[in-house]
């Protein structure tokens, strides 16, 4: 099985890169899905409010005041979220051993130290100012984009760890194009 990981800055076109890799390729893994999965879960919501003493009912948005108020909140909400999205992961890897190729969308791959998982790494890439109007077009606030961008590491770094980078500022065509390019090598 080739394990291919996904992976880019906030906004930047990791899930729909995904998405046109995967199609009637391989089965997707999207950590992003899963942490949405667990946010409609009441342990999890209860595992929150515990954690975060949090007694008003908007959860998600009584979470983003207090990492805008606290950045060092946010890696605690990482050490909640992150074991519970890997267990996910194994769980996917297993159900998919005997499938020919399989793909991973890991916003924080690199960042949380899971490249040996892979045996292809794929950065999607784009300027800040780029993923930043992508991410308010999509109903973000810009200090949530600012603090989760912060949290990431440079896209200098990021290629480092990459085996393919994909530049995505264009149009839907031209990543489609680069991204074909890219997955042929490998199917």
């Amino acid at each position: 099985m080739i394990k291919i990981g996904i992976t880019g800055s906030i906004s930047s076109g990791k899930t729909t890169a995904s998405q046109i890799l995967s199609y009637k390729r391989g089965s997707l893994f999207s950590a992003d899905a899963v942490v949405n999965k667990l946010y409609k879960k009441i342990y999890f919501k209860k595992l929150l409010k515990r954690k975060f003493n949090i007694k008003q009912r908007n959860l998600k948005e009584t979470l983003k005041k207090i990492m805008l108020q606290d950045s060092k909140q946010v890696k605690k909400l990482e050490k909640l979220i992150h074991p519970l999205v890997r267990k996910e992961m194994k769980k996917f890897s297993i159900n998919n051993q005997r499938k020919k190729i399989v793909f991973y969308e890991i916003p924080l791959l690199i960042e949380s130290n899971l490249i040996k998982y892979f045996d292809i790494i794929i950065f999607i890439k784009a300027k800040k100012k780029i993923r930043l109007n992508r991410f308010l077009d999509k109903g973000g606030e810009k200090k949530i984009f600012n603090l989760l961008n912060k949290r990431q590491f440079s896209d200098i770094k990021k290629a480092k760890f990459a085996d393919h980078i994909v530049v995505n500022e264009k149009t839907l065509n031209t990543l489609k194009k680069n991204l074909s390019g890219i997955i042929n090598q490998y199917v």
